[in-house]
């Protein structure tokens, strides 16, 4: 998809502030004002739209180069499945979770519990435990905790959001080890984004309501120019979500929660040809698990920077250095005493109200790459070659000692190096590229490591020449990826703790996982399509994602004695003991398959897109077939909207439909039909107005659904919002 041109490539966070209780006051007396968004009108599917609009007003604009492209590509002109949401899109989509930023883009889905708090991307059918490289302003956001529901724990407020660029597939080797499922890369606000060119100083107010959940959120954000070559920009969110009901009118339990998410992101020029940027991502949340047992607190922090050179008189130096800090810290506190077994002997324990249960996660990373670009006969090439590295180190304590057996603690670090040639001649492009992955884990007294080169190949070919085919363009790929065992999958021990008692084995022989890739797509851009200033961007693709010893939980009987699970004969006794035992293992292989397609045409006063998503996929394990759970629904999203009054109003609605896979728990096919409306009062004041499930239907996420327990998504909820703008 296509957008319109952005100034560089941005990176970077902000801070969360001390005073918790006088913030939400003061963010509450913001409320009365208005709605926080700081840009332009929000009425676009991609930044497109924006690109029509402009363009009618004789402004000549660019497709958006994306933030996960290290070679200056838009989506539309990568050889690969990359997509873009825009801050028009995000803003029309008036999304209140990182599920709602997501949602429609081909290929991905999100698992979310009930509190839409904590959740884990999907790409492609693959999730959790790195498979998805989740990435703030160049900053991994590795933190999970393992259990029941979802395994990671992700958010980001979507207003701190500028834009999200998604690269499905393990094609994106210069973006660290693991990602053999893909790339989610959030862009925070930057202040040049932000500030008009005449400004100084701005700021923005922001205020919404959400009908079901009474959910208000309110939002400040400011913006200072000290001179051309130092900016600064601040912006924090306060939500407060109450119990959500789904489509059958029914309140769904755990729902409700609260979120303060704040950054600060610095800019320094120091030259004409260099940037510096230093950022800083906060959140605190707070939630309630089973019917009122604990409360939850998370508190998550990144610190980033960023330094980049460019100069065009050297055409080898296009130099980027990142480093970044993310800590998350969840302590999860008893409300009553609660009845567990001791995960070392299986006799029944109390522990007492009060107690804590404790995650703490600290990753470390730095990124270092450069692209030199220069001709050999024919042939023009963009060589880009570099390394990262990244730890991360995981201490949980339990109130019973020792570590949580679930998320057990310890250090795994893993680093890489890659070079990738990008050569380019007329009607031809070729990108090759071999990255080199190495790991190492350790904690209690279990180790493993391992090492891998993993190649891409990619073909391009833009044949035609004639007006209308000129932007078509034709490509195949083949990648691998390399994902190496996390440490709740190779460490976790101990017995089961409430409800039936077995043991976790640990794991210290899993081997990683290794994703092949095939991939047969085409681009197709064109503007001026049927009347001056339109334009049509459509992507498609056909993809084939093997993976090798994948690996997924395997429940053992320690009656079979290849199997590895011991009979515990010091459980006889215990009433609630099962002889069978829970192990990470590998699987011999997963497969799966699926086509992609996002089309978006934009004349102006009407727009409109289709997004498809069909996906299919299984494992083998012991040589027979078996559902893999984590396949999402296969989708098809499609998109009418006009623009009237001089482009100040926009109306619009989509409608959705979903077919849950085979197998799923949760199996009925089902459609969505929102609506959305616009109205730029001035060019300071604004109105927005979102509906979403107009018709109440009750369904549910198949991710969020097993066969003992479903989570049914919202009904229907209409949201109001107003933004106030100021500056000088």
């Amino acid at each position: 998809m296509a957008g319109q041109i952005s100034g560089s490539t941005r990176r970077n966070s902000g801070r969360l502030p001390a005073g918790r209780g006088a913030l939400l006051i003061g963010l509450a007396g913001l409320a009365l004002c208005g709605s926080a968004s700081a840009q332009e009108a929000a009425d676009q599917q991609t930044d497109q739209q924006a690109q029509s609009e402009e363009a009618a007003a004789g402004v000549t604009v660019l497709d958006t180069i994306t933030v996960v492209s290290r070679t200056g590509e838009s989506a539309i002109d990568t050889l690969g499945s990359v997509s873009h949401v825009g801050e028009g899109q995000l803003e029309r989509r008036m999304a209140t979770t990182p599920q709602g930023m997501l949602s429609g883009v081909p290929g991905v889905a999100v698992q979310v519990d009930a509190n839409r708090s904590a959740s884990s991307v999907n790409i492609r059918g693959l999730q959790d435990f790195g498979r998805v490289a989740v990435i703030v302003d160049g900053a991994r956001q590795n933190f999970q905790r393992s259990g029941h529901g979802t395994q990671s724990v992700f958010w980001i407020d979507p207003l701190l959001v500028q834009q999200v660029d998604v690269v499905r597939g393990p094609v994106a080797n210069t973006y660290g080890s693991g990602a053999i499922g893909g790339v989610v890369y959030f862009e925070t606000k930057d202040a040049s984004d932000f500030l008009k060119p005449e400004e100084t100083w701005a700021g923005a107010l922001t205020s919404r309501y959400e009908s079901n959940g009474d959910e208000k959120t309110a939002s400040a954000v400011g913006a200072y120019r000290f001179n051309d070559a130092t900016d600064i920009i601040g912006n924090i969110v306060w939500r407060d979500y109450g119990q959500y009901e789904d489509g059958a009118g029914d309140p769904v339990p755990g729902s409700a929660f609260d979120v303060l998410s704040g950054l600060v992101k610095a800019t320094v020029r120091p030259s004409e040809n260099s940037e510096l940027k230093l950022g800083w991502v906060g959140t605190k949340d707070g939630w309630s698990e089973g019917t009122g047992t604990s409360d939850l607190d998370l508190t998550q922090n990144t610190l980033t920077g960023r330094y980049q050179v460019t100069d065009p008189d050297q055409s080898w130096l296009d130099l980027t250095v990142s480093v970044a800090l993310n800590r998350a810290n969840l302590d999860q506190t008893y409300l009553t005493d609660v009845r567990q077994f001791d995960p070392t002997t299986g006799r029944p324990v109390i522990i007492p109200r009060g107690s804590l249960t404790s995650y703490d996660l600290s990753t470390y990373g730095i990124d270092i790459w450069n692209t030199s670009r220069f001709e050999t006969g024919a042939f023009s090439h963009e060589l880009t070659y570099g390394g990262d590295w990244l730890t991360d180190d995981v201490v949980t304590e339990s109130p019973i000692g020792g570590s949580d057996f679930y998320t057990p603690s310890g250090e795994r670090t893993v680093w890489g190096a890659y070079v990738q040639d990008k050569m380019t001649f007329d009607w031809l492009e070729i990108i090759g590229a071999l990255r080199y992955d190495s790991y190492s884990l350790s904690g209690d007294d279990t180790d493993s490591s391992g090492s891998r080169l993993s190649p891409r190949l990619t073909v391009g070919v833009s044949p035609f020449t004639g007006e209308a085919l000129s932007g078509l363009q034709f490509y195949g790929t083949y990648a691998e990826g390399y994902r190496s065992p996390t440490l709740s999958e190779t460490l976790v021990t101990g017995l089961h703790p409430n409800g039936v008692v077995f043991p976790f084995l640990p794991n210290p022989d899993l081997k990683p996982e290794t994703g092949r890739t095939w991939e047969a797509g085409i681009n197709y851009g064109r503007d001026d399509l049927f009347r001056g200033g339109d334009s049509l961007r459509l992507k498609a693709a056909y993809f084939n994602n093997d993976v090798e010893d994948f690996i997924d939980g395997q429940t053992l009987s320690a009656f079979d004695p290849t199997s590895g699970c011991p009979l515990r004969p010091d459980l006889f006794g215990n009433p609630s003991y099962i002889p069978i035992c829970f192990q990470y293992q590998n699987f011999a292989e997963a497969r799966i398959n699926g086509f992609e397609l996002e089309a978006f045409y934009d004349a102006g006063d009407v727009f409109g897109g289709l997004n498809i998503s069909i996906i299919d996929g299984y494992r083998i394990a012991n040589g027979k077939r078996e559902d893999l759970v984590t396949i999402p629904s296969s989708q098809v999203t499609g998109l009418l909207g006009f623009r009237m009054l001089e482009d100040r109003l926009t109306l619009g609605g989509e409608v959705q439909y979903n077919s849950p896979p085979a197998g799923a728990a949760f199996s009925e096919n089902f459609t969505l039909v929102n609506a959305f409306a616009n109205y730029q009062v001035s060019d300071n004041f604004r109105f927005d107005f979102r509906a979403d499930n107009i018709f109440d239907v009750r369904y549910a996420n198949p991710l969020n659904a097993t066969t003992t327990s479903v989570v049914y998504e919202p009904g229907l909820s209409l949201k109001l919002g107003a933004t106030v703008r100021f500056g000088g």
